[in-house]
């Protein structure tokens, strides 16, 4: 994942949507989406037509963003995309949704998709019982990811437990064990999935020129 050293909320504010990246604060009323919705900087309330190109590129850029990926990475995810049998926006959405270390956010299991990238970076989840850390490993339908066993007493496990527990929304393509710390992949996830607004065609006709 791109490190990202300047405020997250002005990443949110710049492409104009909720990329969730500060956790549960993105759904109180201290999100900065919710209490100043333009982009920053002395310009961020003009009113400026922005260009088809600006457009595309604002696209592209929010959702690079919300997965925390480098230029280099997302470009790959594209290639990728376009030379699979399907439609290539979907295709790219759903393989992005499919990383483990959204699968594990998505899960519940992370605050955030950046806190969720570190957790399986350091070993503390398994793919169908056996350890995985790699956060860009691709996750299939079926799949079974789980806290590890010697991982559930961390204090950062602990607070998905119990009546105090994070409350926590899955999607539809992911069954929760809330008291496993587990999750099972019932489905590939899809564009209606996805957490925040997205127009993939403009991302597909950015990188078609």
């Amino acid at each position: 994942m791109a490190k990202y050293t300047n405020a997250d909320c002005k990443l949110c504010r710049r492409e104009g949507a909720k990329l969730f990246l500060k956790g549960e604060r993105c759904s109180t009323k201290k999100c900065a989406m919710d209490r100043r919705p333009v982009a920053p900087g002395m310009h961020g309330v003009t009113r400026k037509k922005a260009s088809e190109y600006n457009v595309q590129l604002r696209e592209k850029q929010k959702v690079k963003r919300a997965y925390g990926l480098l230029e280099k990475q997302f470009r790959a995810y594209y290639e990728k995309a376009a030379a699979a049998e399907g439609v290539t926006g979907e295709v790219l959405l759903s393989t992005l949704e499919r990383r483990l270390d959204n699968v594990v956010f998505r899960m519940g299991f992370a605050l955030t998709r950046r806190e969720a990238r570190q957790l399986v970076s350091h070993g503390h989840f398994t793919v169908n019982g056996k350890v995985c850390d790699i956060p860009s490993f691709l996750i299939k339908a079926g799949d079974v990811v789980e806290v590890k066993e010697r991982s559930r007493s961390s204090v950062k496990f602990k607070r998905f437990l119990g009546e105090d527990a994070i409350v926590v929304t899955t999607p539809t393509w992911i069954e929760r064990d809330k008291e496993n710390l587990k999750g099972t992949v019932t489905r590939l996830p899809e564009h209606a999935d996805i957490d925040f607004p997205v127009e993939e065609h403009l991302i597909v006709e950015l990188y078609s020129k």
